[in-house]
């Protein structure tokens, strides 16, 4: 399916599953990580199927992602976000701040450890100074694994189209098989979030049960490999726009 294909099919869904009685809510900031497994000739992602139960998109395969927290904002990290990458990350947006564009790749990070039991980021510098109480980064100090922004590549964004029960404001970020410094066993399992992960070529994926703007995302990231993956190429931006839903570059 090209692009325009899903971007036709996005504003068929938007008009199937928009509520004119919902509230009119304001987008909140969400971050979504993808991992990347390049070593194989045809590269894979990392997707898991969420849970059956779950309200809000029961059953599809999705990449590990959620909101920001409190403590996104004071976890201690080791390297930088790419210059090009933070660019990007203030484009478009109220308030723009460096602090923010951390704090997202920070709930990325945080989120794909809190659903996959990964924890992304090196084991080179010991344990992380501190980590802010009461929060999953405690696993990070626990492990001696540092956050390391500067292994994340800013790949995409997307808003949630108005009249929708929740809407996310939605940061696509990516990032190397590599990065992972350890993992958890035990996150995933029949009565978690995710109940399955599965490593998988990026047309396999495209054959899974996904939201629509999943496809597209996948799209955008089977492009970004093949032109290099390199962090100076553009960042789509995803919203609707009168009813139906356009692309722009970041």
């Amino acid at each position: 399916m090209t692009d325009i294909e899903t971007l036709a099919r996005m504003d068929r869904l938007v008009s199937a599953e928009s509520n004119p009685k919902a509230p009119a809510l304001r987008p909140v900031d969400a971050a979504t990580l993808i991992i990347i497994d390049r070593k194989p000739k045809t590269p894979k992602v990392l997707m898991g199927k969420r849970h059956a139960g779950l309200k809000f998109m029961p059953g599809k395969f999705v990449f590990p992602g959620g909101r920001i927290e409190v403590g996104d904002r004071s976890m201690t990290v080791t390297g930088a976000l790419h210059p090009r990458a933070e660019q990007a990350l203030m484009a478009r947006v109220t308030r723009p701040s460096t602090q923010r564009c951390r704090a997202l790749a920070l709930a990325a990070i945080r989120e794909t450890f809190e659903e996959t039991g990964l924890l992304l980021g090196t084991k080179e510098y010991g344990n992380p100074e501190s980590v802010p109480d009461g929060t999953a980064w405690a696993s990070f100090l626990e492990r001696g694994v540092y956050p390391d922004l500067e292994a994340l590549h800013f790949i995409g964004r997307a808003i949630t189209p108005p009249k929708r029960v929740r809407r996310f404001d939605t940061r696509f970020f990516a990032v190397d098989r590599t990065a992972i410094a350890e993992e958890v066993d035990g996150i995933v399992s029949p009565e978690a979030e995710l109940v399955e992960l599965t490593w998988v070529t990026i047309d396999q994926a495209k054959a899974l049960d996904l939201p629509p703007i999943t496809t597209i995302i996948l799209g955008e990231l089977e492009a970004r490999i093949a032109a290099g993956f390199g962090h100076h190429l553009p960042v789509p931006f995803f919203y609707q726009k009168r009813s139906r839903f356009v692309r722009e570059e970041l």
